[in-house]
């Protein structure tokens, strides 16, 4: 029976293993495409938007966070007997690292995108259009700065609890007292919740707008108004809320079920990852500069293709004439 067990141990670990190289994969051929776009732009002296800049930092985290998923997976197997080892630790802060760089910058994106977007005319309102979408860059070091110093204080709990002679223990019986502690349920409540209810209040307020706005439009009598371009924007706001909901939702049950049994729940962090590429993806559909690179991409993939394809038949057919 162990040997069974651990034969249906192993078949789990490669199956996600190989789910994690395919996301991985998908993840190095979108991440990149955004950023050099954005990172050629700039370089040329054309114009990037203060949301270039915001996802072409989410391109670069998504890609970090991927990166450190794989190499978990490789590195797990050979110290799972020593949780506490330094590799294990430093691992799971770039991880938590990187997630919460990702939250933020989320979060900032919909911020962004509402104060651009959104028809409010109150004082508070303008001002902060004014701060923060002239500032963005600013607040992408923010977003980063909050994010080291959520994982400083997860490091130094760590240590603390260490030192202390607290130890993690593989045995379920002492799981619940060993690896859940109250410091690290009120230190993850609070970075996690933070950049949520950001992204919440300043979705539901683009949302709220542009259906009001569409409200108006529609009952004015000017019927030769296009409200094609609103629906999209609520589409993508509905979209990327539901995306970011879902995202926040698996990384709490990620941690919980970590503090919990003292394991990391591998396909979790795969849905994860397959999430942001998706979300990634429909970053690039609904972006007007990016969705035509990628066509013209795709293009000279296909035309090289073919072009070589049709230079294999001509060097066949001479070869027969021959």
């Amino acid at each position: 029976m162990a040997d069974s067990t651990e034969g249906d141990t192993d078949v789990q670990y490669l199956g996600l293993l190989v789910l994690a190289l395919i996301a991985l994969i998908a993840g190095l051929v979108i991440y990149p495409f955004i950023i050099g776009v954005n990172v050629t732009d700039w370089w040329k002296g054309r114009s990037v938007t203060p949301v270039d800049h915001i996802v072409t930092s989410l391109g670069l985290s998504r890609m970090c966070i991927q990166c450190n998923n794989i190499l978990y997976f490789f590195i797990y197997p050979l110290l799972w007997r020593n949780r506490d080892s330094l590799v294990i630790t430093l691992i799971g802060l770039s991880c938590d690292f990187f997630s919460s760089v990702n939250m933020w910058l989320t979060s900032l994106f919909s911020i962004v995108l509402c104060l651009k977007i959104s028809n409010f005319h109150t004082r508070l309102f303008l001002y902060l259009r004014g701060v923060i979408v002239h500032r963005t860059v600013y607040l992408i070091g923010a977003s980063i700065l909050l994010s080291a110093v959520y994982s400083l204080i997860t490091l130094l709990l760590t240590v603390t609890k260490n030192s202390s002679g607290g130890t993690y223990n593989t045995t379920m019986a002492n799981a619940m007292t060993n690896c859940i502690d109250s410091d690290y349920a009120y230190h993850f409540t609070i970075g996690v919740s933070s950049p949520l209810l950001a992204y919440s209040i300043s979705s539901v307020l683009l949302f709220s707008s542009l259906y009001h706005h569409t409200i108006k439009m529609k009952m004015s009598s000017n019927s030769s108004i296009n409200l094609e371009t609103y629906y999209s924007v609520m589409k993508f706001v509905s979209i990327t809320f539901i995306y970011n909901t879902v995202y926040f939702i698996c990384y709490i049950c990620c941690i919980l079920h970590y503090y919990v049994y003292c394991v990391n729940p591998a396909w979790l962090y795969i849905v994860l990852d397959f999430l942001t590429v998706l979300h990634s993806f429909y970053l690039i559909y609904k972006t007007a500069k990016l969705r035509s690179q990628m066509s013209k991409v795709l293009q000279n993939v296909t035309d090289f293709l073919f072009q070589r394809k049709d230079t294999e038949i001509r060097e066949n057919i001479e070869a027969v004439d021959l």
